[in-house]
């Protein structure tokens, strides 16, 4: 089941996943300017210092009023600032946002030592509309693994080279995903990473970089919307390209539950599931519901498995 963080602004003509410019995707290797708010969950983070700004880490937009990025990214001794719809920090462009956070959720279980858990929430203190240049990513299935060689992109504005600048315009590069049976050899990165991460890239070409941290890695599905699987988490001490060394992400499907539960109060996750329909004659029967359903009642369920749950519950 693919899960839709959607907010009812966001379901009608911008759904979750589906940028109005779709990015241009082609299997070249290396990191390249963006077309425009081709990727509009994107997010910068950044920190107050004195009376400027800074660009920290990326993140995803994934309702009208949460974003998902790392646990390294958060300093409880900053304020942050969630900048939406940009393209180039540099410049002042239409239709961007950028807005002061409520609430900060770092996941209970991160550990700096070991890199693990390497996620967090971010609350906007007001929510967004959706537009053409602001959108909602969607998030992949509950414990899906992606296979090996699944053509995914890292998008961020970290640093263009080891050591380098950090990048002006949003980049994006393609990062082929390396198995776990792969990525935990002892020539890459071995007991390092765990099955809640996943690996991409490793060919000492390409890679995330700092300044990347908490974004995205953005991998198409089925339906040809683009579902964050990752987010930026660690990389080669050596350098950002470093062979065998691919960029990890914190893997979202092992989270989809820990994202969903503060979010819960306010319906954002918006679920699928299968309700075959159950006939009058059934659902009429006295061990079902009996005389409380009439002939202008439709029945769907009673497997005991899957239904709907607090809805509206007159019952």
């Amino acid at each position: 089941m693919k899960f839709l963080v959607l907010a009812v602004l966001v379901v009608g003509a911008y759904g979750c996943g589906l940028p109005t410019y779709p990015p241009v995707v082609t299997r070249v290797v290396g990191g390249v300017d963006v077309r425009p708010n081709s990727w509009p969950w994107q997010i910068s983070l950044q920190y107050r210092s004195g009376s400027s700004w800074y660009h920290t880490c990326g993140g995803s937009l994934i309702s009208n009023e949460w974003v998902l990025t790392a646990a390294h990214c958060i300093s409880s001794s900053r304020t942050y600032r969630v900048y939406l719809g940009k393209h180039n920090l540099k410049e002042e462009e239409n239709g961007s946002l950028a807005i002061s956070t409520s609430k900060i959720i770092v996941h209970e279980g991160w550990n700096s030592f070991t890199i693990r858990n390497d996620i967090a929430l971010i609350k906007l203190e007001s929510p967004v509309t959706a537009n053409d240049k602001i959108t909602p990513a969607c998030l992949p299935a509950n414990g899906l693994v992606l296979p090996h060689n699944a053509p995914c992109y890292v998008t961020g504005w970290g640093r263009l080279y080891t050591n380098g600048p950090l990048a002006d315009i949003l980049q994006q590069a393609l990062l082929p995903v390396v198995d776990y049976a792969t990525c935990s050899k002892s020539d890459w990165w071995g007991s390092q990473v765990t099955q809640n991460m996943v690996c991409a890239g490793g060919d000492g070409v390409v890679a995330g970089c700092n300044g990347d941290s908490g974004g995205p890695l953005n991998c198409a599905g089925s339906d040809g919307a683009w579902e964050v699987h990752g987010i930026v988490s660690f990389g080669s001490g050596l350098s950002c390209n470093y062979s065998k060394k691919p960029t990890v992400f914190t893997r979202v499907s092992g989270y989809i539950d820990w994202i969903s539960k503060p979010m819960d109060p306010f319906a954002d996750i918006l679920q699928q599931a299968l309700l075959p329909v159950v006939d009058y004659a059934t659902c009429s029967k006295s061990d079902w519901w009996g005389s409380q359903v009439t002939q202008n009642m439709v029945c769907a369920g009673g497997d005991g498995v899957v239904t709907g749950c607090n809805v509206r519950r007159y019952y």
